[in-house]
């Protein structure tokens, strides 16, 4: 009985270990592709834009995409770009009022 307790620890601390290992370990080439492009239809869903308006935004040239048999992708690094330089913040308060 004590070495089935003696064993399950070990198989714990192993589990741990390899854990741990998982975390810290860099992420994968295709980890990093599907963080750093969306294609249309994630752009679409997360912009809560339609299709045509997609489609004025490459048109325009404001949004860049590179475009792989007929499909649109598009770097999440410009779609927080083009965020950050139409963000608007709130206007101060006139005369001192909370």
């Amino acid at each position: 009985m004590n070495d089935l307790a003696e064993m399950l620890q070990s198989l714990k601390l192993q589990v741990a270990a390899i854990n741990a290992k998982l975390d810290t370990s860099p992420s994968t080439a295709i980890d990093q592709f599907a963080n750093s492009w969306l294609d249309g239809q994630d752009v679409m869903q997360v912009l809560h834009i339609s299709k045509r308006t997609l489609q004025n935004l490459r048109d325009s040239k404001t949004l860049p995409f590179s475009r792989v048999n007929g499909k649109f992708f598009y770097k999440l690094s410009d779609i927080e770009s083009i965020l950050e330089s139409n963000y608007s913040s709130p206007k101060s308060r006139r005369h001192g009022r909370k």
